[in-house]
């Protein structure tokens, strides 16, 4: 008993000489700075500043030089203490919202049929047929249960968001499998935006939906701020765009045939209409894929 409990007392003195001398051999210095910038940072580890977590983005702010306003759920005011804890100056930026660029409900859609597979929209999005429009919101509400703010609904088939709950963490636009929901800078609580992602011409639009745009150019033979590229779509020129000077955009709003050109944001308040805050962002498009672009294909 006597050797036993002196063999286990020597072993116990050794284990603890060598866990010492493992601490202070390895030890790694931590710069105090990530933990400042951590406990400013809102600990939603949603991924939209592009990192795992709060912490893996607080490393790279301090240790790699990241920008310090990539949170979109802390937003500026977030932005302004992690540069007050770095000692830098923090350049002017503007929350990201989630745009879905379709407007379609149900009853404006044509040639649906039945679907009774798997409730996702990325497992519908693989299958053809589903609905006659290939570029058109699903429904299925993937980008719904990817949402932790409760910020996203699909209401009568159509992703809709809910601004005043919104965090712009972009977790339902990584997850659209059409990604028709697209990450916009909101330089004002509503922003013009155009309400469609098909890109087939006319006839064919009107074949699946009763409201897509058809590419009839109607908006930027009145407005410079409208102008048509290779997708036969309508993209906004921001950089055009003047707040104050808004009757030919309103006219060309006014005149589109299909009423795609949609405000999208916040309710303006009561017995105002919405501000504008400054400049607006240079582009706001769908980026339409499908599932199959994101396969890896093996053999």
């Amino acid at each position: 008993m006597v050797m036993a409990g002196g063999s286990m007392l020597l072993l116990s003195v050794g284990a603890g000489y060598v866990l010492g001398w493992a601490n202070k051999a390895f030890h790694v210095e931590v710069d105090p700075r990530v933990d400042a910038v951590n406990g400013a940072l809102p600990g939603a580890n949603c991924g939209g500043c592009g990192y795992v977590g709060c912490a893996s983005y607080a490393e790279a702010v301090v240790l790699k030089d990241e920008a310090a306003d990539k949170c979109p759920v802390g937003g500026p005011s977030c932005a302004a203490k992690i540069a007050s804890i770095l000692g830098v100056e923090v350049k002017q930026s503007w929350p990201k919202r989630p745009v879905v660029h379709c407007r379609a409900s149900l009853e404006q859609r044509l040639q649906r049929t039945a679907y009774t597979g798997e409730r996702s929209c990325s497992a519908a999005n693989i299958l053809s047929g589903v609905q006659g429009c290939t570029y058109g919101c699903l429904g299925l509400g993937d980008c719904v249960r990817a949402c932790t703010f409760d910020a996203i609904h699909v209401t009568n088939g159509l992703a809709t968001v809910d601004y005043e709950k919104c965090s712009g963490c972009s977790a339902c636009s990584r997850v659209c499998p059409r990604n028709i929901i697209t990450m916009v800078p909101f330089k004002q609580e509503r922003m013009l935006v155009v309400g469609c992602s098909n890109k087939d011409f006319g006839k064919e639009v009107k074949d699946v939906c009763t409201i897509g745009c058809i590419g009839c150019k109607a908006c930027s033979k009145r407005s410079p701020v409208f102008s048509f590229g290779a997708d036969n779509l309508p993209v906004i020129n921001y950089d055009e765009y003047d707040p104050s000077k808004m009757e030919a955009t309103e006219l060309a709003i006014e005149k589109c045939p299909m009423k795609g050109l949609v405000y999208v944001g916040k309710p303006p308040k009561a017995g105002a209409a919405a501000a504008a805050d400054g400049g607006m962002p240079t582009l706001v498009t769908a980026d339409f894929k499908t599932t199959v672009d994101d396969t890896e294909w093996q053999g």
